[in-house]
């Protein structure tokens, strides 16, 4: 890193986007409209954490849970500000308070809530093992419905209400931004955060997302989006990344290659399948409530043949006839068809044992 040379670090790129963090892609574009030369790293070690993205420049570091987030930092503390003179400018501070609420709240509920979550668990979790990323992921999903006040009674409401209030800020700015390039006729942190909402929506978004299809119904909205993405990102390419990682092209997240790709018209939602850990789980489970309902079906009937003949089988010899079940019931977590076959012959060979005992000592 040069003296003197801002350090901005963010979650790693995918999805064609420099990073594919909604938090972190507004900061990215307030720095590239400064035009302040930065070095961009991405870190993955703690992918729950509330700090990222975050600003290193010298001893200096704008942490994202800290006075509002990075761009608040900058400007506060003199490093980079584009809202000098728009502070007291009710339309501009209105609109800036719309989108950095609505529509980051809409993102929020399709992010974790509205979807399967494939674009959340690719950004955030993809490089994590499995299990962990799993529970991380429905912790998040926990935490953002609780943000966003969302129960199983409320929840129809809150999905149109948040859609609706996305609707509202998409017209006031799409009226308010007309035929021109910027909101205000120069960059402000308000193109930053939209720019960065817009861009995440309609490249990170499956093409079932309702809030996606909503956004695409702005065309100026859309050119707007495809003029700076393409000025600041593909022009803009030059910036130095430590590391950069190379984009998975072997996920099946759709991936929207360029703006002709953008279609209003939202998918419908194909039907998921099941991954092979799910499917083998459902395989032992069913195999451990089969085991578990014949030994408790094969105790009971000895424990009434023994009784019609007035002779009551002690427990013990029950729990030592059940062995072989026992062991059955440990080896069905290989999930093998053989063990299967082998395990209902053993039950069919001590129904039959018992039987005959039964017959001779009647």
């Amino acid at each position: 890193m040069e003296e003197g040379r801002l350090t901005l670090v963010t979650r790693k790129p995918c999805f064609a986007l420099p990073t594919a963090c909604p938090n972190c892609l507004p900061v990215y574009f307030y720095l590239k409209f400064a035009q302040v030369p930065f070095d961009l790293c991405f870190h993955s070690t703690f992918p729950d954490s509330d700090q990222i993205p975050y600003i290193e420049f010298g001893a200096y570091v704008a942490y994202n849970n800290e006075k509002g987030g990075v761009i608040e930092c900058l400007k506060e503390d003199g490093i980079v500000d584009l809202d000098s003179g728009f502070q007291t400018v009710p339309e501009w501070v209105s609109m800036k308070v719309m989108v950095a609420s609505w529509l980051m709240d809409a993102v929020m509920y399709e992010l974790w809530v509205g979807s399967e979550g494939n674009s959340a668990q690719k950004i955030f979790y993809s490089d994590l093992p499995w299990l962990i990323g799993k529970i991380l992921y429905l912790k998040q999903v926990h935490a953002a419905k609780q943000l966003l006040g969302i129960t199983k009674e409320n929840a129809e409401r809150r999905e149109a209400e948040i859609y609706r209030r996305a609707i509202i800020a998409y017209g006031a700015l799409s009226t308010r931004l007309g035929e021109d390039s910027l909101f205000f006729g120069r960059p402000t942190s308000l193109d930053a955060i939209f720019l960065g909402h817009a861009l995440f929506t309609l490249q990170a978004l499956p093409e079932t997302s309702v809030l996606r299809s909503k956004l695409l119904n702005y065309s100026s909205l859309v050119k707007y989006t495809e003029k700076h993405s393409t000025d600041l990102i593909e022009a803009g390419s030059s910036t130095p990344t430590v590391p950069l990682p190379r984009a998975d092209h072997s996920s099946g997240m759709p991936r929207h290659g360029g703006f002709a790709n953008w279609s209003s018209k939202p998918k419908n939602k194909p039907k998921r399948e099941k991954t092979e850990e799910e499917k083998k789980f459902r395989r032992r489970a069913k195999y451990f409530l089969a085991a578990q309902f014949v030994a408790r079906m094969m105790t009971v009937w000895i424990m009434l043949t023994r009784s019609a003949h007035a002779r009551i089988i002690p427990y013990a010899r029950t729990t030592l006839m059940c062995a072989p079940l026992q062991h059955n019931l440990m080896n069905l977590g290989k999930s093998s068809a053989a063990v299967a076959q082998q395990f209902l012959a053993s039950c069919s060979f001590m129904i039959s044992q018992s039987f005959r005992d039964s017959s001779c000592k009647a």
